[in-house]
C-alpha cells in the first residue's frame, strides 16, 4: 500500500484569491530544451512526469510558450485532455512570448501567443498569464497603446485570462514594471539563490505592494542540486570559477551538518516570507517525491549564517548571456 503524502500548506497568490502551494512545478525542461539545460527530455518521459505532476500535494505548475517553442504546453495539453481538463483546485500559469524566430514582440504577436497557448493546452481560459522576458523589447512597447499589456488586458476583460504577471531577468527592468502597479504577480529566476541575491530589492518592492512573488530556479538551473563538480553551470551557461568554488564550499558546510546542498538551496527560497512560491524544474516523475523530501529535510538554523559567509553575487548572472 502506498503511504499517502502529507498535503502542503496553501498560500494566497498575492491579491488574486488563488490558493497555491509553496512549491511550483517548473515545466521548462519538459519542453525538451537541451540548449538551456544540457540534457534532453523525450516525450514519454515528459508525459509520465506530467501525469505525476497533476496530482497532490503540489498543485501549482508553471510553463511558457517559449519552452521548447510550444512543446512544453503541447505536452501539458496531452495530459490535461487525458484528465478531462485541469484538476479542481489546480493552478496553471503560462507566459506570452515574442516570436522566437523573428523577435517580434508586438501586441499582435502576443495575441497569437495567447491563442496558441489556449490551443496547445486545450483550455478556454488561463489563470495566470505573464508577459515573458520583456528584456527583449522596450518598456514603451510593452506598456504603450496596442502593445502586449493592452492586448492581455483585452483577453482579461473577455474572461480568457484571470490574472496578469511579469516574468523576466534584469532586476532594474522588473522593478520598473512592478512600480506601474499593472501586474498581480512577479516571477524572477536565478537571481535569488544561495549564490546570487540580485533580486533582493525587487522582492522587497513586490512584497510591500502585496504582489504574488514567484522565485524560479532556486538551484541556479542545476548546479546547486547536482553539485558543482557534476554540473558547473549557472543560469543556463558555464559558471564562473568563483561561483563553482563557492558552491563547493557551501556543499562542504552542508555535508558537515548532514544536509544535502539541494535541500539548503531549496529551503533558502521556501523560508523567505516575501516569496509566495518557488519553481523547481522537473524532468522525471521521481523528482516530485525527491523535491518534497528536500523541502522537508530538517536544517539547523546555524547553517544559514555560515552559508551566507561564503559569499554571493549581486550582479545579473545573465548580463553577458545574449551578447
Amino acid at each position: 500500500m502506498t503511504t499517502p503524502v502529507a498535503p502542503l500548506p496553501l498560500r494566497r497568490f498575492g491579491q488574486t484569491g488563488l490558493p497555491v502551494t509553496p512549491l511550483c512545478i517548473g515545466c521548462a525542461p519538459l519542453g525538451d530544451m537541451p540548449e538551456a539545460f544540457a540534457y534532453s527530455v523525450g516525450e514519454e518521459r515528459a508525459l509520465a512526469t506530467l501525469r505525476a505532476a497533476f496530482n497532490p500535494p503540489i498543485t501549482f505548475s508553471n510553463t511558457a510558450t517559449a519552452y521548447g517553442d510550444g512543446e512544453s504546453e503541447r505536452r501539458i495539453g496531452i495530459v490535461l485532455r487525458e484528465l478531462g481538463g485541469l484538476p479542481a483546485g489546480y493552478v496553471l500559469a503560462t507566459k506570452a512570448d515574442r516570436d522566437l524566430r523573428t523577435g517580434d514582440f508586438s501586441g499582435e504577436q502576443i495575441k497569437r501567443s495567447v491563442e496558441g497557448s489556449l490551443r496547445r493546452l486545450g483550455l478556454d481560459r488561463i489563470q495566470i498569464m505573464y508577459i515573458h522576458d520583456p528584456e527583449h523589447t522596450t518598456f514603451e512597447n510593452v506598456m504603450g497603446p496596442g502593445g502586449p499589456l493592452e492586448v492581455l488586458r483585452r483577453f482579461q476583460d473577455q474572461g480568457v485570462i484571470q490574472h496578469l504577471g511579469i516574468s523576466g531577468g534584469p532586476i532594474d527592468m522588473l522593478i520598473r514594471y512592478v512600480e506601474t502597479g499593472a501586474f498581480a504577480a512577479l516571477e524572477t529566476h536565478n537571481r535569488y539563490t544561495l549564490l546570487n541575491r540580485a533580486a533582493a530589492p525587487l522582492l522587497d518592492l513586490a512584497a510591500r505592494g502585496g504582489m504574488a512573488v514567484v522565485n524560479a530556479a532556486p538551484y541556479g538551473s542545476g548546479m546547486l542540486v547536482k553539485g558543482p563538480d557534476a554540473y558547473a553551470r549557472y543560469a543556463y551557461q558555464e559558471a564562473p570559477a568563483i561561483l563553482v568554488e563557492r558552491a563547493r564550499r557551501m556543499a562542504g558546510i552542508c555535508q558537515a551538518y548532514g544536509v544535502p546542498l539541494a535541500a539548503a538551496a531549496l529551503q533558502f527560497s521556501l523560508r523567505d516570507p516575501r516569496i509566495t512560491s518557488t519553481v523547481v524544474g522537473m524532468s522525471r516523475p521521481e523528482r516530485l517525491a525527491q523535491t518534497l523530501e528536500l523541502a522537508r529535510h530538517a536544517i539547523p538554523d546555524a547553517i544559514w549564517p555560515q552559508l551566507d559567509a561564503v559569499g554571493f553575487d549581486t550582479d545579473d548572472p545573465e548580463a553577458h548571456r545574449f551578447v
